[in-house]
Parts: structure tokens; sequence; C-alpha cells
């Protein structure tokens, strides 16, 4: 028997050591396909659940680029924020940046969705965030930036053929003072200063522009802060510990599923016993004119009295035929 139990045993742990396993590859293989087909993973096994998301090589917006170019599609990370915000389950979310920037509209439209995320959110700027690059990594609730890793700052630029028409430049300055109020918003650095770096004509070779490297950013309060991967994780553990405990919602009753009542409404119609309940009330519904109500009223009134006749003419009285002659001239006598 002892033998028995011993193998049962064995073989029980057995077993759940293979299903530990097999869960481990399955969420092994599950991360590896997150991050070969969509560029992030969710990781399991620290204090919180949080998404990591990458935004690497250049912003594609609506034309594809060739290839050998890395890019990060837009159409795949607007998705992936939507469900992030929904998730109950994730807590927090990791924007890890190392691009040269890319389409303009592609990326405000990312930056607007991560800054109006409610699940909180911490950027990383690793290697480089130049041009739309610099909204994304201050789009977040709070930013990292390595101490290696540089940010390009300029204005709005175009390639190709351009219409030389002053609507063209009052296009670009709409689009310039969309990305400087947004980055203003989002961060410590004053407009009239973020412009200026913007207009630097002494920095770059070919171009205007100014280069800020992880310490130079921060001073400039573009970045709130110097850091790598474990500070970055470490405030967004603290940004969730910071969090109101999210309210669980009591169940509704099956009434509230059919909208909001009305004042005086009611949902079922009166049964029998509540008519029987309520006899008065029904009588005084009904109309005046019905049979019942009609024979009620005349069985109480008393009998009519006879109402006396005005008194007629004598010679209707003793049956005279000839007829009532209408008063005129006396006749004359005869003779």
């Amino acid at each position: 028997m002892r033998r028995n139990q011993e193998s049962q045993t064995e073989y029980l742990d057995e077993e759940q050591e293979d299903s530990g396993e097999e869960d481990g590859k399955n969420q092994g293989e599950e991360n590896r396909d997150q991050i070969y087909y969509s560029g992030s993973v969710t990781p399991e096994g620290g204090r919180h659940k949080i998404h990591c998301l990458t935004i690497i090589g250049q912003v594609e917006g609506h034309y594809i680029l060739p290839p050998q170019n890395k890019t990060t599609k837009y159409e795949h990370v607007i998705p992936q924020l939507v469900a992030i915000e929904q998730d109950s389950s994730i807590e927090g979310l990791l924007i890890i940046l190392n691009t040269v920037g890319g389409d303009v509209e592609a990326g405000l439209a990312i930056a607007e969705l991560v800054s109006g995320m409610k699940t909180p959110t911490v950027s990383l700027v690793l290697g480089g965030g130049h041009s739309i690059g610099v909204p994304l990594a201050v789009s977040a609730r709070y930013s990292f930036i390595a101490p290696t890793a540089t940010m390009t700052v300029h204005p709005v630029r175009m390639n190709g053929v351009l219409l030389g028409v002053p609507q063209t430049l009052s296009y670009f300055d709409k689009m310039q003072e969309r990305i400087t109020s947004f980055v203003c918003q989002n961060s410590s650095i004053p407009p009239e200063r973020f412009k200026e770096l913007m207009m630097e004509s002494g920095e770059l070779v070919m171009d205007i522009g100014t280069v800020l490297d992880g310490e130079m950013a921060v001073e400039e309060g573009l970045i709130d802060s110097l850091g790598g991967l474990n500070e970055a994780v470490e405030k967004l553990y603290e940004l969730i510990e910071a969090q109101p405990p999210k309210e669980k919602l009591e169940e509704q009753p099956p009434s509230a599923k059919k909208g909001p009542r009305k004042a005086g409404e009611t949902r079922k119609k009166p049964g029998p016993r509540a008519r029987e309940a309520e006899p008065e009330k029904t009588l005084e519904k009904r109309s005046p004119g019905r049979p019942r109500k009609k024979r009620a009223a005349a069985a109480e009134l008393p009998h009519p009295m006879p109402i006396p006749l005005p008194p007629q003419d004598r010679a209707e009285s003793k049956g005279d035929p000839r007829p009532k002659r209408r008063p005129g001239r006396p006749r004359k006598e005869e003779g």
C-alpha cells in the first residue's frame, strides 16, 4: 500500500511539473510571437503587470517606406494603445524610443493617444529621439533619457515637389505651432526657449536646429530625468502604486439594463389583484355615461309628482266641435 501511495504521489508531482513546464513554454512562445509581429511584449513576474512598447526606426505614416528601412507602423501602434487602455489586467505602459523621426501626423496621433491615457505611462529614450520623437518622448506621464542618448529639435521639413505659394508657408507655420504647443504643454520647457533651440543655425551642418544630449535635455526641461531601464521600471511601479484602487462595479439589477426610468412610469401593468385592491379608483375612472351608473342613479331618485295641466277652454271641455273664434269686431244685430 505504501509503495502504491508513493508511486501515486510521484506520478502527480511529475504531472504538475510537466503542466508547469508546458505553461512556461506556451507563455514564452506567446511573448516571442508578440515581439516578432508587433515589437512589443507584456512580461509577467514583476510587482505589477506592465506592457512594453517600442518605437524604433522611422515612424511610418500614410506612405509605405522601402523594405530596407526599420519602421514603426502607426496602424499597428494605435490599436495596441487602445487595447492596453481597455485591459484592466495591464497596470502600466513602458515606451522605449530609438527613432529618427518620421511622419508628423502619424507621430502626433500616437503622442496624443499616449498623453490621454489613464494607465500610468513612462518613456525611456535610448540612442536617439529625434524630430517627431520629441513629442513622443514627452507624451508619457514621466520621461527618462539615457546619458548617451541624443534628441534633435528642428522645424518641420518636407521633401519633394512643393507649391511656392504663401499658403504653403502658412501650412508649415500652423503645423509647427501644433508641435510646439504639444511639446511645451507636456514638458517644462518654455515655448520661447524651444523655438530658439529649433531655429539655431550654428549647430547642424546642413540644417537648422539643435542636438541635445541626455544632460542638456534634462537641463532644458524637455525630459524629466536621467536614467536607464531600472529607473524607468521603478518609476512606473511607483506611479501604479500611487493610483487609486480600481472600483469594482456593483451588480446592477435586471431592471437597470432596460434604460433609465421616466418619472411616474411603471415597468409592469397592474395585475388583477391590484385592481381588486383599488375598486374605488376604478369606479372613479369610469365615464359618467355608462349604463350601470345610469341605473343606479335612477333607482335612487324619488318618483316624479304629477304635473298639473293648465285649465282647458269650456268649449273643449264640453266637447264642442266648433273652433275657437278669434276676437274681433262684434256682430250686427238683425232686424
